[in-house]
């Protein structure tokens, strides 16, 4: 495990440093890197500008598409894989920072958010090169005040633990599109249906059934967020629904709004 003893040392990128605990790194990567998995010292707030990148846990993976940003605490485990080109704006925050500035308590466990257009517009502004100490300060506290009112948890697939449930997991997520039955997936992890039923809802707090149409409207809008030419229609039919209301359905059910609304920046 590489634990960076600086941000993101070992990443090449356009580092700053604003000399009150938190650090700021640009780097563009293309479609299909993989940072594999590694922890750093200090928190970070991930930002992808433009693309799209999913970030993996050991708690689950979380897609990432542009209008989205990951928090990951400091010293936790994560792997990020760049799905679509994506221009990386990242916040680095000191744990003594943290701590001066009593945002610690909150922030301990890895979420994504919701960028707002003022948030978006912050995390720019921190990296227009303008080297304002005062204006830095602000921009800085005025996203940490955006990170709290935009939690969002839809774009977020929940890994269970057991083996034979993640073995499970592992077949659902590599073919999403699929009418996975909970009787078939049983006898290919060598489990009983009850028993997959069970540790679904026990490590994954969503049953199986709702496991897996969490795990397609991830896949939605992957694609969704990727391929510019693909239309709403075409991703319903691809993933097996039987109608774009049907696919609507769904999608609110998980996200809280219809994925015209989701590909919609506000």
């Amino acid at each position: 495990m590489n634990i960076a003893e600086k941000p993101i040392a070992a990443i090449q990128g356009r580092r700053a440093s604003t000399g009150d605990g938190v650090h700021l790194i640009a780097n563009h990567y293309k479609k299909g890197v993989r940072l594999d998995t590694h922890m750093h010292r200090e928190a970070q707030l991930v930002y992808a500008a433009k693309g799209t990148m999913q970030v993996t846990t050991p708690r689950g993976r979380w897609l990432v598409p542009p209008d989205r940003a990951v928090w990951v605490p400091a010293r936790l485990p994560h792997a990020i894989d760049v799905l679509a080109d994506i221009d990386m704006r990242t916040l680095y925050f000191d744990l003594a920072w943290l701590k001066r500035e009593q945002q610690d308590p909150d922030l301990t466990e890895e979420f994504v958010v919701r960028v707002s257009p003022l948030l978006h517009e912050t995390i720019l502004a921190l990296f227009d090169g303008r080297n304002d100490s005062d204006r830095t300060t602000l921009l800085i506290r005025l996203a940490m005040h955006e990170l709290h009112q935009a939690e969002d948890s839809a774009t977020f697939i929940p890994l269970p633990q057991d083996p034979r449930c993640r073995r499970a997991a592992s077949i659902v997520l590599d073919d999403p599109t699929a009418l996975h039955e909970i009787e078939t997936l049983a006898r290919q992890v060598g489990t009983s249906a009850r028993t997959l039923s069970r540790l679904f809802t026990s490590e994954t707090q969503l049953s199986f059934k709702s496991w897996c149409q969490r795990a397609r409207i991830a896949a939605a809008i992957e694609r969704l967020s990727t391929d510019t030419n693909v239309s709403i229609k075409q991703v319903a039919g691809q993933l097996g629904y039987a109608s774009l209301p049907a696919f609507s359905h769904a999608f609110r059910q998980v996200t809280g709004r219809t994925p015209t609304e989701f590909v919609q920046k506000d």
